[in-house]
């Protein structure tokens, strides 16, 4: 071990007087307390309220925590040292000769680090030469007892007494305190009182390593099935691909005691069970855990196994409802153990201790998982907080947010304190030096956004021009976020914590105060803005990419358009001026030739993006379908309609410009830092997660070849109904859900043959167009400026990630996008769900409508309601074993009988024999209504009361999704480029003849020398960056 004297202490260079670097404990408290390794691991939770300062952690201390609560409360840890929000610093007092102690023989390990922390504690108060107490806190009585009176100056107090004495006001810290203790004395009685091995204990750490090195033990991640909380659960492999694993299968996890306490998202190790004890997943539908063995039919036997460690555990905040009254009463009076019911159907009840029961039965609490025990059913936690009351929309807003671990607290006064000025008063202005630095496209360049309706934050804007040599100029102009928030800045900090703009239903939470992201960085009309842009010089009949410029610009864009309004300029439609504010003031002719200019740079932009997607097509490209709905509130904030959202064509193309530049980007960086450049990879799908979209495609006679991205796309392509567009979004919506999750990665973690984007068909792709509302784009962002910075300035390559740091942010912002995408995904089922509670199935119209079944059970089917974007099970079997029928005119009712399953329909058969069959992509007709859950989310509930379509016509339910096929766009395209090869051949030809007719000189003159000049003007090519 390597022992030194030069080991900072992270004090004030008010209390030392040698020169002090980093992050340091402020000087204006009244003490600095050093929690020992006990009060560390138990009451870490407390330590993060921002109100305690000054506070020590050991090293000895974050090893124990390390060791004996895993990685994830170590990160936890580690993450609340690196926050600058935090008053707290990390002492390597084992590395500091002065406080280093080695273990002496026959010292038990935990008396060892209990006696390390106090003597690194006075060395501590020493070196601040005895100016600032140190309170150390411990829950070792003993240590009180020795200690307490060792060292003046230095005192050693319980965690509990010291927040009695320090923080007799803090009451949260207090409650939560107390929830904790009580938690583990209930712990402690329960294990003298209780020998009884509910659960097989733990293999430890060093023998399930063995075990995976070996082969015996599968590491994975477990996954539970949330129909089926009680009996399904599946280990997912980490790692493995069907192309490098002999296991291509998930690993079944059957029942609570195979998954021997383990939770959903740890990683375990498993043991596989002889292939006789194997079984099948469940192929019936289910509403919850009570009906888990009604009608089971399970499919073909899979690799089964049985959990026989925990490698990292997965515990977070969880939201909880308590029993109702007549349950609490069940269990006695004075009944203080009380099991609370997770919000999440996939997190096992939780023990918890608790005299306010009765008082909290009609909200949603949270509470923590301490411990659980092999000789326990449940596990162990306690309370900690209040969230709201049960079905109120607050409340539930705040339970998806709790559940998905995002935190939305105001940004805090220093954070505010970095923001530049832009009031009446002090107005927001471009500075001398950035007009210098820049390159201004304020007055040559035709700039415009297009954006959803109501969007504030707009990141990106588009603009295309002819140049003087008849070529064109595409431009991709996004928001120069990284000039307003430095590296590590307080802000910027924040930003990387919350890594995204997190978009419910109803409302968003930014990653940027409003000052940045809804005015200074955001692209407005009509105003100065800064931003970094890409711009190629395209041939102006084939669109080839001649040249590229990256740098940061000034620009003013002329319009803020919405994707209806440039639609309809995309069509030939100029009603659309109405809805663009910034020609209502014109006279007609002014307005007329502004919209002609405008509808000529839309056209042109996408006739470009078409010929850019045909080329990714060709190269396999998806076009992949996801059900997205927008909920439409009034003044009042009620909710008013759900609308599925229309695609149009503009969609493409601004999308295929973005996709454009995220490319372009993404390849300049790596070039010019090939081992620590921030991109986005597409993983291959697992081909066997692709088996239910070939089934389904084959009942209505398709082919789905999934061999590749290019075989699936021309598939996908081919698979279209014209009768029934809904067959299509169907089989896409299904390639989508068989798809692996894209990921961001640090280009020095793994080989460039991995770097690949599936979905896209690119090489090389990363997320650049984004930086408001994503923390990777503003690291890409500092990336291109690194690489494009002509001094290479050393402090511009200081703020860069290391390969290492890279990747561990990498892991944060992939964890945090998840978190986005699910609270976005059950705010909306929130509100479908609020949007039908009010109403009457059996009387509001609005509760009828058509669905698609898409999925056959054993016991019913899975229907697609295009209408509202919903997806959900319908019954063919009731819970009273009555199976449906039907009459002549499609009604359906109630009847004994059975029913028959069969690969691609369900048919139901009474007792009296009457029998209806339901086909794949069968159109129905559907009740909606809510089913209300005290303790859960309310869910959507479907019932089937007609097998025939729903009465609206075709075309209003199924607007067509694109105004061409893929393979249309791409024919077109290609004859399209074809015929400008032809022309620009014969007029070549012509050319030719003229100039042997009238040539001047072939030696340089100053007409040609003015006119390259004005090209470098217009297009500033720097060296390197052509292609």
């Amino acid at each position: 071990m390597y022992l030194g004297t030069g080991f900072p202490a992270m004090l004030s260079s008010r209390l030392v007087t040698i020169p002090v670097y980093g992050k340091l404990l402020a000087s204006d408290v009244t003490h600095y307390v050093i929690p020992d390794w006990k009060v560390v691991q138990d009451y870490l939770e407390i330590l993060e309220f921002p109100e305690l300062k000054g506070i020590i952690f050991m090293q000895t201390a974050c090893q124990a925590v390390q060791h004996q609560r895993g990685r994830r409360q170590y990160n936890r840890l580690r993450n609340l040292l690196k926050d600058a929000r935090h008053d707290c610093v990390l002492f390597a007092n084992e590395f500091q000769q002065s406080c280093y102690l080695p273990r002496e023989r026959g010292e038990s390990v935990e008396k060892w680090q209990t006696r390390s922390i106090y003597h690194a504690a006075a060395w501590y108060y020493h070196h601040c030469q005895g100016r600032m107490p140190i309170v150390v806190v411990t829950e070792d009585e003993e240590a009180i007892r020795q200690y307490g009176s060792e060292t003046e100056g230095v005192f050693v107090i319980s965690f509990k007494n010291y927040l009695d004495d320090f923080w007799p006001d803090l009451k949260a810290a207090h409650e939560l305190c107390d929830s904790i203790l009580q938690s583990r004395r209930e712990r402690e009685n329960e294990s003298q009182e209780s020998h009884r091995k509910e659960y097989p204990e733990h293999l430890p750490l060093e023998v399930l390593e063995a075990g995976i090195k070996s082969g015996r033990y599968i590491q994975g991640l477990l996954n539970v099935n949330k129909h089926r909380a009680q009996i399904e659960a599946f280990v997912r492999l980490q790692g493995a691909s069907s192309k490098d694993s002999a296991l291509v299968s998930d690993i079944l996890v059957h029942g609570m005691k195979a998954r021997n306490r383990s939770l959903h998202g740890d990683v375990v190790a498993v043991e596989l069970l002889p292939k006789n004890e194997w079984k099948g997943r469940t192929a019936a539908l289910c509403e919850n855990d009570s009906d888990d063995k009604a009608g089971e039919a399970p499919s073909e036997p899979m690799p089964t196994g049985r959990v026989v460690g925990i490698l990292q555990k997965n515990w977070r905040d969880y939201v909880v409802t308590f029993p109702s009254k007549e349950e609490v009463q069940s269990q006695g009076k004075n009944a203080q153990k009380i099991l609370v019911t997770p919000w999440d159907y996939r997190i096992p009840k939780i023990r918890i201790s608790t005299q306010q029961a009765a008082a909290l039965q009609d909200f949603r609490v949270v509470v923590r998982i301490d411990s659980w025990e092999a000789t326990s059913v449940y596990p162990n936690g306690h309370f900690v907080r209040v969230l709201g009351r049960i079905g109120d929309l607050e409340g539930e807003i705040a339970t998806i947010l709790v559940e998905n671990s995002i935190s939305v607290i105001p940004f805090s006064e220093a954070q505010m304190g970095e923001m530049p000025v832009n009031t009446p008063e002090s107005p927001w202005k471009v500075s001398p030096e950035e007009e210098h630095e820049r390159k201004d496209l304020r007055r040559s360049h035709l700039v415009f956004s297009i954006d959803p309706k109501g969007c504030e934050d707009v990141d990106d804007t588009l603009s295309v021009r002819t140049l003087g040599n008849g070529d064109l100029e595409l431009g991709v102009h996004i928001a120069d976020v990284t000039h307003f928030v430095p590296p590590n800045s307080c802000i910027d900090i924040e930003a990387r914590t919350r890594a995204t703009t997190y978009y419910l239903a109803d409302r968003r939470f930014d990653m940027l105060p409003s000052v940045l992201s809804a005015d200074l960085c955001s692209l407005l009309g009509g105003v100065d803005r800064y931003a970094v842009s890409v711009m190629w010089e395209l041939d102006r009949t084939s669109y080839q990419i001649k040249k590229v410029w990256y740098g940061r610009t000034i620009i003013r864009s002329a319009y803020k358009l919405f994707y209806e309004a440039a639609q309809q300029l995309l069509d030939g439609n100029f009603s659309a001026a109405t809805d663009i504010p910034e020609l209502r003031d014109l006279d007609e002719k002014s307005r007329q030739a502004k919209l002609e200019e405008l509808a000529w740079a839309i056209g042109k932009l996408t006739d470009i993006a078409r010929h850019v997607r045909a080329k990714r097509d060709q190269c396999g490209a998806l076009e992949l379908e996801g059900v997205e709905v927008r909920v439409q509130l009034d003044e009042r904030k009620n909710i008013h309609d759900l609308i599925p959202k229309q695609p149009l064509e503009v969609h493409e193309t601004v999308a295929e410009c973005m996709i454009l530049a995220n490319h372009w980007v993404a390849k300049k960086i790596w070039e010019s830092f090939p081992h620590q450049a921030l991109l986005r990879q597409h993983p291959p799908p697992h081909q066997e997660f692709f088996s239910e979209l070939r089934e389904c495609a084959k009942a209505k006679g398709f082919f789905i070849d999934t061999r590749s991205n290019k075989t699936l796309a021309d598939s996908l392509d081919k698979a279209h109904d014209p009768s029934d567009p809904v067959v299509n979004r169907l089989l896409r919506s299904m390639a989508t859900q068989a798809m692996s999750n894209a990921l961001y990665f640090s280009t020095g973690s793994c080989a460039e043959e991995e770097f690949h984007h599936y979905g896209l068909a690119l090489d090389k792709y990363t997320h650049f167009t984004s930086p408001i509302r994503r923390y990777s784009d503003i690291v890409v962002h500092r990336l291109l400026m690194a690489a494009i910075s002509k001094d290479r300035r050393m402090d511009v390559k200081d703020n860069l990630f290391s390969n290492k740091d890279l990747e561990e942010l990498c892991r944060h912002i992939n964890n945090r996008n998840r978190a986005a995408q699910h609270s976005q995904k059950q705010s909306t089922e929130l509100f479908q769900c609020m949007y039908f509670k009010d109403k009457d199935p059996d009387s509001d119209e609005r509760c009828v409508s058509d669905g698609v079944i898409y999925s056959v059970r054993t016991n019913g089917v899975l229907v697609f309601i295009p209408r509202f974007g919903i997806k959900g099970a319908a019954y063919l079997k009731n819970k009273d074993g009555l199976v449906i029928a039907c009459g002549p005119d499609g009604c359906c009712e109630w009847k004994p009988g059975s029913l028959q399953r069969f690969q691609s329909r369900i048919t139901s058969t009474t007792t009296g024999g009457e029998s209806v069959t339901f086909h794949l992509f069968d159109h129905i007709t559907v009740r909606i209504s809510v089913q209300a859950s005290r303790c859960h989310s309310d869910t959507i509930r479907l019932e089937i009361i007609s097998n025939k379509p729903f009465r609206i016509p075709n075309t209003e339910l199924y607007p067509p999704s694109c105004p061409l096929l893929k393979s249309e766009l791409v024919k077109e395209v290609t004859r399209s480029v074809e015929e400008a090869q032809l022309a620009q051949q014969v007029t070549g030809d012509a050319l030719q003849e003229e100039c042997r007719e009238y040539c001047q000189t072939q030696g340089r003159s100053l007409y040609t020398l003015l006119e390259e000049i004005r090209d470098l003007a217009l297009l500033d090519v720097s060296s390197g960056h052509g292609i």
